[in-house]
């Protein structure tokens, strides 16, 4: 364990749920589990008191939901959160975003992915998994006018417009990488210069763009 490793705070109501995160958590050396909760109240009085860098959220639990308890935390700037729920409905997706989740995965992730997914919040980037991509994309780009300008595009190398579009179907840094021929640490330099030059926050937007610009399209052979 380094000392300046990530440190997470688990929240599930479910005892097993929360041992199965701690153990695959456990053997990450620059991670470190600091708290667990079972209910949103006790998760809203940890991270206030321990002040983690990231928030693993479920959300049906007895009393205060996760949804809830991911507003009062990032409110009070209390830690990044990734939702965590076993439900793939549209109304927990869009509410956790609302309630300014940075992350949304399912349960049945694989555990490097979940690793994965922790790192890309703790440096302050979005992730979704690619189960919902799509129907975020559906919302923000189902009609009317653009949210971003797609003739930023050309200020893109060739390369980092590859990644982009990779980022669009979903796939996280490590699959990028793997397809690329390239190392992570690479990956996330491209990653990096393209939210720079586009003017985007996070990979969420990063996706939007991408199908607003027609670098993909929902027809192509991806796994969003």
């Amino acid at each position: 364990m380094t000392d300046d490793a990530m440190r997470v705070l688990l929240v599930d109501d479910q005892d097993l749920v929360r041992a199965g995160f701690r153990m695959i958590l456990s053997v990450e050396p620059d991670i470190k589990v600091v708290g667990e909760a079972s209910d949103g109240e006790k998760a809203i009085e940890l991270a206030l008191a321990l002040r983690p860098d990231v928030v693993l959220m479920d959300v049906q639990m007895p009393g205060m939901d996760g949804i809830s308890a991911t507003q009062r935390i990032v409110s009070e700037d209390a830690g990044k959160v990734v939702i965590l729920t076993t439900f793939d409905r549209d109304d927990y997706l869009f509410e956790s975003l609302g309630a300014g989740a940075s992350g949304f995965l399912l349960k049945n992730t694989a555990p490097e992915d979940l690793v994965e997914a922790i790192q890309i919040v703790h440096s302050g980037h979005a992730l979704l998994a690619p189960e919902v991509t799509r129907r975020v994309i559906k919302r923000f780009t189902g009609g009317g006018e653009r949210v971003y300008r797609p003739d930023l595009l050309a200020e893109l190398t060739e390369r980092e417009r590859e990644v982009l579009g990779l980022i669009a179907r979903g796939l996280t840094n490590t699959e990028i990488a793997t397809q690329l021929f390239v190392g992570e640490a690479t990956v996330k330099t491209h990653v990096s210069r393209v939210l720079l030059k586009l003017g985007l926050r996070d990979r969420v937007q990063a996706v939007v763009f991408a199908y607003e610009c027609g670098l993909v399209t929902p027809g192509d052979d991806t796994s969003v």
